[in-house]
């Protein structure tokens, strides 16, 4: 077995539903500690976090990832233990194995391999490890980042493992990330006898012309960068569970996934302006789930583009697709990042799994591009 499949399975085997971490990052900062890096431990609430350094002089070069996982679901549905990880027919089979253990083990065994060929490289070369990307992302890579920047430290570029392969490995670059705004919306109306509709105020009634508004609204053209913002209704719930009772309230989650071309503010706003122009009797609680971002600097993205053609054989292509990820916390303080990993066909799956040969590939990348920013 190679060292970075042999990696992956030790993590994968370490159960780590957020915000739970089983061992992870103590393994891994075992092995940072071993290659020569400064590793800082970074407790925030019942979160683990790790901060880790080869080096002390600029420019920073912080490779990135998350420990935790999704649950697993039903055990009876995977072919084989999630937590037992299984290699078969050029797959690793195993809860995290696509998202993101095997690019976290990548990462590693590409780091490990880079200082000890160019001990005096330039820079510094950086890990900033959480547990907390798959849950509420409170206190996990937004706490770090606040940190380092309260003590003065840089991140300049950032590299992460997320799967941003959609058929094939390199074939996506990930250099932003959409916003995500969620929102709570209760209705009310006045409950009553469906024999005796005008002593009621259906809830249901009520909010239904607004939310047709909503979904038919064409929220903007996108950019060259981002595609449309999408407004999706993700739970409706009215009623006590008869069929002789108007509701007297309605409940209603759903998310916007937005660009630069909306701010967090403008959207709420714009939502709320719909609601009340339906006269509705209605509460709202907006949850900013992450601000849209866009690297702008070209030196890491470039870098990366090289690397891919170079180690694959593959042009690889930019995006912003895809749901939210910690890039959304550190590329506000001015750091460059881009997204490259594993095809993410089966992230979050029952029997997720990611090809072997991938995570060898994935080292020799990650290797490339820490020697051409700091060989």
């Amino acid at each position: 077995m190679s060292a970075v499949v042999e990696l992956a399975s030790q993590l994968i085997a370490r159960p780590s539903v957020a915000p739970e971490d089983g061992g992870c990052q103590r393994l891994i900062a075992e092995r940072l500690r071993a290659a020569g890096f400064v590793v800082e431990p970074m407790r925030f609430g019942a979160v683990e976090n790790l901060w880790a350094r080869h080096g002390d002089q600029a420019p920073v070069l912080c490779l990135a990832g998350h420990t935790d996982v999704v649950p697993a679901g039903p055990l009876e549905d995977w072919s084989s233990p999630p937590f037992q990880p299984l290699v078969r027919d050029g797959w690793l089979h195993g809860r995290g194995s696509a998202d993101m253990k095997g690019a976290l083990a990548a990462l590693l065994v590409a780091a490990e391999r880079f200082v000890a060929e160019r001990p005096g490289h330039r820079g510094t070369l950086a890990f900033l490890i959480t547990g907390d990307e798959e849950g509420p992302s409170v206190d996990g890579t937004a706490k770090v980042v606040e940190a380092l920047s309260a003590r003065g430290e840089r991140i300049d570029w950032c590299l992460l493992g997320e799967p941003s392969s959609q058929e094939r490995l390199g074939d996506t670059l990930r250099h932003g990330r959409r916003g995500s705004l969620s929102a709570r919306l209760t209705v009310r109306g006045v409950q009553g006898h469906v024999a005796y509709p005008e002593r009621a105020v259906n809830a249901v009634h009520r909010v239904l012309p607004a939310l047709a508004e909503l979904v038919a609204t064409r929220w903007d053209e996108g950019n060259a960068d981002f595609p449309p913002t999408t407004f999706q209704v993700s739970n409706l719930h009215a009623g006590v569970g008869t069929s002789n009772v108007i509701p007297g309230t309605a409940e209603l989650r759903f998310n916007l996934r937005y660009s630069t071309v909306h701010s967090y503010g403008s959207l709420c706003a714009a939502v709320e302006a719909v609601l009340r122009r339906h006269d509705l009797d209605y509460a709202i609680e907006w949850k900013d789930a992450g601000r849209p971002f866009l690297t702008s600097g070209r030196t890491l993205l470039d870098a990366t583009h090289a690397c891919v053609r170079e180690q694959l054989g593959v042009e690889a292509v930019t995006s912003t697709g895809g749901g939210t990820s910690d890039g959304r916390f550190i590329a506000p303080t001015g750091a460059e990042v881009v997204e490259l990993g594993p095809v993410n066909a089966t992230i979050h799956m029952v029997d997720e799994r990611v090809a072997v040969d991938d995570l060898e590939r994935l080292v020799g990348v990650y290797g490339a591009l820490c020697a051409r920013l700091l060989g």
